[in-house]
């Protein structure tokens, strides 16, 4: 007889997320609707080892962020599980360099692993859609328009209709600071600004004033993020301000023509928008930045975000990598939306049909599973003896939308017993007919 208390109670880590096999099919959707939206643009598959040599993975670390890595040793290796796909690609375009051909386009979907402090909506480990271009000394434009194309063709796909991308340029802002004798303040700047829309206007003008900023100049900038109107009305503002910096000029013309070409790609102009405020607080975004929300929901944050970075590599190699991607936290998206019941999906089984056995003999019943799979028709056998209530129960509590029912009257007829579970409605059918109903 085992001794109870040698038991160990199952538990799972905080900040690691599991889901029931119902939700996991949601999400599996989710992450199949990302990847082929990713392909569709021409995007190439990239998955990189989740652990990597510390030096390597570290090189453009530190701060916060070296503070979250799970590092750890093995025999005498320095080891480290990757905290996002940015690194990994930098370290794979440097070592592959000369085997690839530029613009190099690629997508990577998998799990990252950081050791903040796990709270609701925020994971230790988590899946992250990325999708970047990186160019071989230069990169155009043109790109940083294509990252929006992606984002409204991808939330589409996911099912969404009320979403918005914002849209702003580091340069515009770094030339104002500039302009404002800010220079120095700059990175600080642009991370207190990011928070605006979280933390509201007078925490940031105190955030700022902390910063050694004066008054007079704190009105300025909030003056200036605050510019409103349509895309074109606030490009022509920023015109109009008469800021003759030359990296405030440049970043007016990029964003001028990122808006541009957003157009000619089809994105339309509800779905879009110049926002002065969008800075994103990494420091190493250098031109194109992006946020994206969804507007009933706009509470749950930015669910993609992004922008253009001069140089991918620059700890690996001299090579000048210029890129510009976006990434999808699919982890916090899936927690945060269902927390509003707000997942898009289609189904919440793998199974199409689930085929019961009336009778002990269940050769018949094998041979038509063999057929509707044949098919391309996901079947599931109930192969247990058990009162047909509870048949009925598992059918139901993994949400199988048929059943098909094949006692001795079916075998005899020829007619399988087809119910729709959501519906409740039987009919007689033949397998060929059935496979036409399912797929229907």
């Amino acid at each position: 007889m085992s001794n109870s208390s040698n038991k160990v109670t199952p538990r799972t880590l905080p900040g690691f997320m599991e889901l029931n096999p119902n939700d996991q099919v949601k999400f599996n959707q989710m992450l199949e609707t990302i990847r082929k939206s990713y392909e569709r643009f021409g995007f190439l598959p990239l998955d990189t080892p989740v652990i990597e040599l510390s030096k390597v993975l570290l090189a453009k670390a530190g701060g916060e962020t070296e503070k979250q890595i799970y590092r750890f040793t093995k025999s005498d290796s320095d080891l480290a599980l990757r905290f996002d796909h940015t690194v990994p690609l930098a370290k794979y375009v440097a070592l592959y360099y000369n085997e690839l051909a530029f613009p190099f386009k690629r997508y990577a979907i998998g799990k990252v692993y950081r050791g903040e402090k796990a709270q609701k909506g925020r994971y230790r480990e988590f899946y992250q859609c990325d999708v970047d271009i990186i160019g071989e000394g230069e990169l155009s434009i043109i790109n940083d328009a294509q990252i929006p194309s992606i984002i409204y063709t991808t939330f589409c796909e996911l099912g969404f209709e009320n979403f918005t991308i914002s849209v702003n340029n580091r340069k515009i802002l770094n030339g104002l600071f500039e302009s404002l004798d800010l220079s120095s303040l700059s990175t600080d700047i642009l991370r207190i600004i990011d928070k605006i829309d979280k933390i509201g206007e007078d925490a940031v003008k105190g955030e700022l004033d902390v910063l050694g900023v004066d008054t007079e100049t704190i009105n300025k900038i909030i003056e200036f993020v605050s510019i409103q109107g349509s895309s074109d009305e606030k490009l022509t503002a920023l015109c109009e301000l008469g800021i003759e910096d030359e990296t405030f000029k440049e970043g007016i013309k990029e964003l001028a023509d990122v808006v541009k070409y957003i157009r000619a790609l089809g994105v339309p102009d509800d779905y879009f928008t110049v926002d002065l405020k969008i800075a994103r607080g990494l420091d190493y975004y250098t031109g194109t930045v992006y946020e994206t929300f969804l507007n009933d929901y706009k509470k749950i944050g930015s669910v993609c975000s992004g922008g253009r970075f001069d140089n991918l590599a620059e700890y690996y190699t001299d090579k000048k990598l210029p890129g510009v991607g976006i990434s999808i936290g699919l982890t916090r998206l899936f927690y945060q939306l269902k927390q509003v019941d707000a997942i898009k999906s289609e189904r919440e089984s793998v199974a199409d049909v689930l085929i019961i056995p009336m009778e002990t003999e269940i050769e018949e019943c094998l041979e038509i599973a063999s057929k509707l799979r044949a098919a391309n028709i996901n079947t599931d056998l109930y192969l247990d003896k058990a009162k047909m209530k509870k048949k009925m129960r598992y059918a139901d509590k993994w949400r199988i939308p048929y059943v098909i029912i094949i006692g001795e009257e079916e075998r005899m007829s020829g007619l399988l017993t087809l119910k729709n579970m959501k519906t409740g409605e039987q009919k007689k059918l033949s397998v060929k007919d059935i496979v036409g109903e399912i797929k229907a």
